[in-house]
């Protein structure tokens, strides 16, 4: 009699944490968020460190310029 193979769970493919919650758009307003997209220097995470998705990467970029522009966030760390 032939051994059946056991199925292992299937890990959930890694996506985005703004794809997970649905966000269409990046608020530039919302600091706490962004301020966990950069280091503490201030520089911003790579896509590969933070495992954003490439659209929301360029979204959070932007973002993250107009609120330094705005002095919601610091240029260099704090």
């Amino acid at each position: 009699m032939p051994m059946q193979k056991r199925r292992l769970p299937r890990p959930e493919k890694n996506r985005c944490r703004f794809c997970r919650a649905g966000i269409e758009r990046i608020n530039y307003k919302d600091t706490e968020d962004l301020m966990r997209l950069s280091t503490s220097q201030g520089k911003l995470f790579s896509r590969k460190r933070s495992g954003n998705c490439a659209r929301h990467q360029r979204q959070a970029k932007r973002a993250i310029k107009r609120t330094r522009f705005l002095a919601l966030l610091s240029f260099t760390g704090e």
